[in-house]
């Protein structure tokens, strides 16, 4: 970089100081000295003071005859002087890339004799790479997305970031079907906002017992998780496992029902109310109060009522008892009403 003399130099960098830009973005008053030199042929050097990037740049060099006037570079040496080095650094690129091609060469032509399973499961670690993954997926869906998202300690903020993800999909004509258990429906703020959102693009449906997550794209791409604590999960593309998981998403689509409609705990033929006759079930299945509580998107103390409430009716003492008196009691072998189906 050319540097004036004396104190010139603290006048630059003070400038500078003032309005860095990029060689790109020369500013206005860079662009004006730089065409009045080219024009006159040079310009004074304390005028150039106002605009320091002209120096910084080499656009403009001192006169030797003369250090009080600063003359122009010509404009196409100047950009020659740039492009050079991005060419170079081009050439490099796309010799690396000729390298790094052969390099695999031999390992794809092993790859296209060889297909397995494995090449259509991805395992994904870390929720960064996860929602990564979905992201990219939801934005390339372009038909329909099944989405099954039961509850959970965080739920309420799980089923909006849901939802808000819907939307897009929306705005865009894919058609958005998504199953959360009935815990969901009692928060106002889900219930207007998933009004605002249900059309003929659009459905939302609770069912009493979901067991874990699963996202489907297009009948293309399926997620489920892998591990608990959901910071592994599985990305699968073979055809035949995505169809297998759609059939599972539609039995589970048809038995819930729509979030539009009414309370789905209403009172079964035996006195026992409905979400009391899926703890039963699961009570019986030998279901812990937490399992049975993550299963049915409530918390442990409001499941522990529930119980409670299902031991009064059936006059049991103890917990080994009230397994007892429930298999006993019928309760399990009535049909309650029919819930699921197209509203």
């Amino acid at each position: 970089m050319f540097r004036t003399l004396g104190g010139g130099d603290l006048v630059m960098n003070r400038a500078k100081q003032t309005h860095p830009h990029a060689m790109a973005d020369l500013c206005d008053e860079g662009n004006r000295l730089y065409a009045v030199a080219l024009r006159a042929g040079r310009v004074a050097r304390e005028d150039a003071d106002a605009a320091p990037c002209l120096m910084e740049f080499a656009l403009l060099h001192p006169d030797p005859d003369d250090p009080s006037w600063l003359r122009p570079v010509p404009p196409a040496v100047a950009l020659a002087q740039r492009l050079n080095p991005i060419e170079r650094e081009i050439t490099k690129r796309r010799r690396l890339s000729i390298e790094l091609a052969e390099l695999f060469e031999p390992f794809m032509a092993l790859s296209a004799e060889t297909t397995t399973t494995s090449d259509s499961i991805a395992v994904l670690e870390g929720g960064e790479r996860i929602n990564a993954a979905l992201n990219l997926a939801t934005a390339q869906c372009q038909a329909e997305l099944l989405t099954v998202q039961p509850t959970d300690r965080i739920s309420d903020r799980n089923i909006m970031q849901g939802l808000e993800r819907d939307r897009p999909l929306i705005e865009r004509g894919v058609k958005v079907r998504s199953l959360y258990q009935h815990t969901a429906r009692y928060s106002p703020e889900k219930l207007a906002y998933v009004a605002q959102l249900s059309n003929g693009k659009v459905e939302y449906r609770t069912i009493d017992e979901l067991v874990e997550r699963l996202i489907i794209c297009d009948e293309t791409v399926a997620f489920i998780p892998a591990r608990e604590d959901q910071q592994v999960a599985l990305e699968l593309r073979h055809p035949g496992l995505v169809r297998y998981l759609i059939k599972v998403f539609e039995y589970l689509w048809d038995r819930a029902v729509p979030m539009t409609a009414g309370g789905p705990y209403d009172t079964a033929s035996g006195g026992i109310t409905e979400i009391q006759y899926s703890i039963a079930k699961l009570l019986v299945e030998g279901h812990v109060d937490e399992a049975i509580a993550r299963r049915l998107g409530m918390n442990v103390r409001t499941c522990r009522a529930h119980i409670a409430k299902l031991a009064l009716a059936l006059g049991s003492g103890s917990r080994a008892q009230l397994g007892y008196l429930i298999a006993q009691s019928g309760i399990l072998d009535q049909k309650l009403p029919e819930k699921g189906g197209n509203p």
